[in-house]
């Protein structure tokens, strides 16, 4: 099993998460790419200790909302979408060589990934620019939706991952975040669901029902108030279980 945190949001003075701590217990780095968050010497510095640290890095891609942290839909055209996520993943991959590092794949954030689960044009726009720049590079997002279907048949890799700090909907996706309840914080309850999760592949509703996910990799928001700790907590779960945790790439 793969754990991804999002990592590389802090933007010039204001910190957000600690991304080296953080590496001490995820196997990938989901690392912001400037749009949603991100600077160019934070984002270097981030691939550098992702390097160090021997965690895969991914790009970690969004519509173009600083002020929103990414998480407002942009209703953006089609070509304009891919050509914002083609430049983002190629900012990436300049940083992360120069750090000795590679970009393996893609994840989308916030607004985008959600969009991508349903809206047919920004799927084709995420899809057609991963595609361009790299057809090599997987695809990481959420079980059932139209973007890992499409990554398919355009021959990209997909990669299925469940929410450790997310809580879910009886129909497998994630509850808003505008919603309470909607992120989870108690290390002990989401370690206890992700150690459930990896031997019966099923996750706990909202609503108290079960609902089964088939995921190859586990989410850890770094930016979450206590991550590192619930990361840790998470890990340790995970191994005293008999998982074996190693990046899916």
């Amino acid at each position: 099993m793969d754990l991804n945190s999002d990592v590389g949001e802090s933007f010039g003075e204001w910190p957000m998460g600690d991304d080296a701590a953080m590496f001490r217990h995820v196997t990938s780095a989901n690392i912001a790419c400037g749009f949603h968050a991100g600077d160019p010497s934070g984002i270097a510095r981030t691939c550098r200790a992702a390097v160090d640290a021997g965690v895969a890095i991914g790009a970690h891609v969004g519509y173009r909302d600083l002020v929103g942290f990414g998480r407002r839909f942009i209703d953006c055209s089609e070509s304009e979408l891919a050509d914002d996520v083609a430049y983002q993943i190629g900012a990436l991959q300049a940083l992360a060589r120069r750090e000795g590092g590679e970009v393996r794949y893609v994840k989308p954030h916030g607004a985008l990934y959600n969009a991508i689960v349903h809206h047919e044009a920004h799927v084709r726009a995420v899809v057609e620019a991963v595609a361009s720049v790299d057809p090599n590079l997987a695809l990481l997002h959420l079980p059932g939706s139209v973007a890992l279907d499409t990554a398919r048949t355009r021959g990209i890799r997909g990669v299925r991952e469940a929410f450790a700090d997310r809580a879910y909907l009886p129909n497998g996706r994630l509850v808003p975040r505008t919603e309470t309840g909607a992120v989870l914080r108690d290390p002990e309850a989401v370690a206890s669901r992700m150690a459930r999760f990896a031997s019966d592949g099923v996750i706990e509703a909202i609503d108290g029902s079960d609902v089964r996910i088939d995921a190859e990799s586990i989410c850890l928001h770094g930016d979450t108030p206590g991550a590192v700790a619930l990361a840790a907590t998470v890990r340790e779960r995970l191994e005293t279980a008999g998982i074996e945790l190693r990046s899916f790439v």
